[in-house]
């Protein structure tokens, strides 16, 4: 191993010398580096390599479209619209939850509370 090392630090400081490293991007910057910490071990290579090749795993996606449909919910005032909105919110929650291998206990909670409240005002009235 040692060997090895010794040939890769050589080749790296040629190629320094020579300047095949200066046109880099992002020479000279900070780098960027992510957190992928709620991503399992096993995983992160292998979700790395699709992410730099623009895929993004399903989970993800699905994950961001419950967060967009969560953001459009809390700004929206048509009952009717918001009810057709936490019905696809509750079934892509459902398609999250379905899709994990995780214990029923880290499921993501479907958003009914809201409607049965929203129900039980307007029959009291």
């Amino acid at each position: 191993m040692i060997c090895f090392e010794k040939i890769a630090e050589r080749r790296i400081r040629e190629a320094i010398d020579n300047g095949a490293l200066d046109d880099l991007p992002g020479a000279g910057k900070p780098l960027v580096l992510e957190d992928d910490s709620h991503v399992p071990e096993d995983l992160r290579v292998a979700y790395k390599i699709l992410k730099n090749a623009g895929f993004v795993p399903p989970e993800i996606s699905l994950r961001k479209e419950i967060s967009q449909v969560e953001d459009l919910l809390a700004n929206m005032e048509d009952t009717k619209a918001k009810y057709r909105q936490i019905k696809k919110l509750n079934y892509l929650i459902m398609k999250l939850n379905m899709m994990r291998s995780v214990p029923v206990t880290f499921d993501k909670n479907q958003r009914y509370e809201e409607k049965l409240i929203e129900r039980f005002a307007a029959h009291k009235r």
